[in-house]
């Protein structure tokens, strides 16, 4: 099967974070991605990944956390991350025109190199509004790639279809610069609501078991990350995940 790391986004919720290290390790989890809000405390969530037969070898940073690169440097040590991702802008840093999003692409070029030098490596993870033609014509996703020509790109292919926009023609074009992917499902229209339209992997729109194969063939990826946005049972989602993913070649 495909190795199946999960995003520790989709289990924000969870009452007991250690507990839900432990079922993720008891379902065959083997990598986990870190995200922003768990890294206050590095050396314990290290210990507690160790406990659980888990690594975290990919991790998301923020925008602010990117650019405070000692701290980042010191949690990716700790944690054991070997790629770091800037996962989201806020609309503050989005414009109907090209200008917020070079300003992006300068910042994300800049950070690469830093990062790169460090022995890491360094990318993006797109979301749906990348994928929003500006007023030039160009989309923001072609800006940041093109402007960060160095950068990697961690491809969320869900946020890529709800973008109105077609995977298998992006892993065409940018495939040797993606290096990981979410591995991400969008329920049929109307339904799951509560979960923002969301949906467990192979439960849903998506064609994973054809997608997979996409990815591996077009693309540069080591990494297959499962998220849901907004899972209303995350044992749910990460039981029915791993499940679907052990289908995959």
């Amino acid at each position: 099967m495909t190795e199946l790391s999960f995003q520790l986004y989709s289990a924000r919720n969870v009452p007991s974070l250690p507990d839900f290290l432990a079922k993720l390790g008891e379902l065959g989890y083997t990598q986990v991605e870190g995200y922003g809000g768990l890294y206050a405390d590095a050396t314990g969530l290290a210990a507690e990944l160790k406990k659980n037969g888990l690594t975290m070898p990919t991790g998301h940073f923020g925008p602010a956390q990117v650019q405070d690169v000692e701290t980042t440097l010191k949690t990716a040590e700790t944690l054991g991350i070997k790629r770091i991702y800037c996962p989201h802008i806020g609309p503050e840093g989005r414009s109907e025109d090209e200008s917020k999003w070079l300003e992006l692409a300068e910042m994300l070029a800049k950070a690469g190199e830093t990062y790169t030098k460090e022995g890491y490596g360094f990318g993006w993870h797109n979301h749906d509004f990348e994928f929003k033609a500006t007023t030039s014509g160009r989309t923001p996703m072609e800006i940041i790639l093109e402007t960060a020509p160095s950068i990697e790109w961690e491809a969320d292919v869900a946020w890529i279809a709800r973008g109105n926009a077609d995977p298998i023609a992006w892993f065409d074009k940018y495939g040797d610069r993606i290096t990981a992917v979410h591995v991400k499902d969008i329920a049929p229209a109307g339904e799951a609501t509560d979960e923002d339209g969301w949906a467990d992997v192979g439960q849903g729109t998506l064609n994973w078991d054809d997608l997979i194969t996409k990815v591996q063939s077009k693309t540069k990826a080591q990494y297959f990350v499962a998220e849901h946005d907004k899972p209303s049972d995350a044992v749910r989602f990460a039981t029915r995940s791993i499940a679907a993913a052990k289908n995959w070649k």
